[in-house]
């Protein structure tokens, strides 16, 4: 039996420095994050979770000011207004973290550094088409939900419904489970149409008096 290792691809500028590699099967599945410790991993999947789920609210305190944090008379921000200063947040977070992950990498990969990223394109098309697409849709999503509601417009958005099909469908996750494993993904699925489907239903407007 062959043991695992690290295939790496060296840089055409630098040799030295490895700028791609492909990972053994247990740092792929998430078993092995910073050596063996999963408690780590998993902990900074929680951590970016509770980042994730709260970008949106915040967008909505922006533009709606339920806090009453403004004074009076002052206007709210318009969503273009705060979708801006968004935009500049990733960017300037983005740029911070891939630098500091380039010098102090995290879960076995080698370090790199900033002239040899620069120097790699290979497959960088498809970073640049997801950051459009990222763009695009937390605009649309920010827009829609000054419209109708930001509750509604992150049920619509429907992210683990979407990302459960495209593993399904494009990636061949689940490929080869057991008949359970289909059926629980099956209920997770029609669980998660309903629950969007009340959430859309009770957006609607209601009757103040």
């Amino acid at each position: 039996m062959l043991p695992m290792r690290l295939t790496m691809k060296r840089n055409s500028v630098n040799p030295q420095i490895p700028t791609n590699l492909d990972a053994p099967k247990d740092m792929e599945n998430g078993a092995s994050v910073f050596g063996s410790s999963t408690f780590i991993g998993l902990g900074i999947v929680f951590f970016s979770g509770v980042c994730f789920s709260l970008f949106s609210p915040a967008i909505n305190l922006a533009t709606n000011d339920q806090w009453h944090t403004l004074k009076d008379g002052v206007p709210h921000l318009v969503v273009y207004t705060a979708f801006f200063y968004f935009s500049i947040s990733c960017f300037v977070v983005g740029i911070g973290l891939n630098i500091l992950f380039l010098y102090r990498p995290m879960a076995g990969v080698p370090k790199s550094s900033f002239k040899a990223y620069l120097n790699d394109w290979e497959g960088r098309q498809w970073a640049l088409l997801a950051g459009f697409l990222c763009g695009f849709g937390n605009g649309f999503q920010f827009m829609g939900g000054q419209a109708a509601g930001y509750a509604a417009a992150d049920a619509v958005q429907a992210l683990p419904l979407v990302s459960t099909f495209w593993g399904i469908l494009l990636f061949g996750e689940y490929r080869k489970s057991s008949k359970k494993t289909y059926t629980l993904l099956v209920f997770m699925l029609l669980m998660f149409i309903a629950a969007v489907a009340t959430l859309m239903a009770s957006a609607g407007h209601r009757s103040t008096k």
